[in-house]
């Protein structure tokens, strides 16, 4: 999901800088050699901002196979994606993390990976394998992008926080809401591809200028609208942000629990729910990689139940792999979306670019 997404992961992110991995050797992911490359032990993985592991899973992947993997963070999901394929033939690394359902066709299309299919990916449902076929990328994680709301502004208030998109251009939330320029900010993209699902080819232009005429304010991407923007983060009411709608994702509200002191019996944010993109983050192996060997065996380590159960308090995303569990603090203050809106691949791929040169010409503009 890109770099683009929750306060913890940033700041793990941050925290991390370069981090040392390993290749899992168990039976649910990852071998010491999955064939190819140079035999070195030093694994480059490309990824947005908001890559994160635990210390534990780090120690973990070392453990077992002796790679270890220099972290290189490349800004949001869609810039990190731009500069592999400038670099093709001659990547940064040797797998990229974090290109998302909204952007896939884009690095396909652009030939920027190598077909490998991960062991251990029988366990993660057909549904979330969109290059099943070719095996170019492997999923990793999903998410689900939704407004926010800031629940103490709603109750002061007495007004009820809008639950669908339809609310969103009602009187009572004018100036309320703050999204992501969908030119720069995979979030923001995502919740412009929502509107297109909803309303369809013939209303999703109403709709934003609807949405336009009723105070929707856009910034560049997620940090800036979520922890200076929203009136309901942590990071929001430290810089006096006073929009108490955001554009942000169904499991941000248990990391405003999870690094609150004291804890909160209840999450400060909720999840208007009619609202949500489903979005699907992959990694793959870097075309020209220089530790090709290395790269599979990360791969297979990402789909392994290991770094599957450590992506909710991490990444604050969903793992794909059937049967990893989820922390109570996840699932108790998360919000899981039953029927999210979503697009398919090749729609997306056709009509990206002008939707979102559309978008830039009725909203930004």
């Amino acid at each position: 999901m890109s770099s683009i997404r929750k306060t913890a992961a940033v700041a793990l992110a941050g925290a991390l800088g370069v981090s040392v991995l390993a290749a899992c050797g168990s039976d649910d992911g990852g071998g010491k050699d999955s064939g190819g490359g140079t035999g070195s032990k030093t694994v480059t993985l490309v990824s947005h901002d908001s890559f994160a592991a635990s210390e534990a899973v780090l120690k973990e992947f070392t453990k077992r196979t002796g790679y270890t993997v220099k972290v290189l963070k490349s800004g949001d999901a869609g810039v990190a994606l731009n500069k592999e394929i400038l670099t093709k033939g001659r990547p940064q690394g040797d797998v990229f993390f974090g290109v998302d359902n909204t952007l896939l066709s884009r690095a396909l299309d652009n030939g920027i990976f190598t077909s490998y299919r991960a062991k251990g990916l029988d366990r993660v449902p057909a549904d979330v394998q969109l290059d099943r076929g070719e095996h170019r990328v492997t999923p990793v994680d999903t998410g689900d992008i939704c407004v926010n709301y800031d629940k103490k502004y709603f109750a002061d208030r007495k007004l009820a926080p809008p639950r669908t998109l339809d609310d969103l251009i009602k009187p009572e939330y004018k100036n309320l809401l703050v999204a992501e320029n969908a030119a720069t900010s995979s979030p923001g993209l995502g919740f412009v591809l929502g509107t297109v699902a909803r309303y369809g080819e013939d209303g999703w232009q109403e709709y934003w200028k609807k949405l336009k005429a009723n105070g929707v304010k856009i910034v560049d991407g997620w940090e800036e609208a979520y922890n200076l923007e929203f009136s309901g983060s942590a990071g929001g009411k430290k810089e006096g942000g006073d929009r108490p709608l955001v554009v942000s994702y169904a499991s941000s509200p248990p990391v405003e629990v999870l690094y609150a002191e004291p804890k909160p019996k209840d999450a400060p944010t909720g999840v208007a729910t009619g609202t949500c993109f489903r979005q699907i983050e992959f990694a793959g192996l870097l075309k020209g990689a220089k530790n090709e060997a290395g790269g599979k065996a990360l791969l297979d380590f990402l789909i392994s139940t290991t770094f599957q159960e450590d992506l909710p308090l991490t990444m604050f995303v969903n793992p794909v792999v059937e049967g990893a569990k989820l922390p109570e603090i996840f699932t108790r203050h998360g919000v899981r979306i039953t029927d999210p809106l979503t697009l398919a691949p090749d729609t997306i791929s056709e009509n990206r670019e002008q939707w979102v040169q559309t978008w830039s010409s009725t909203v930004v503009k």
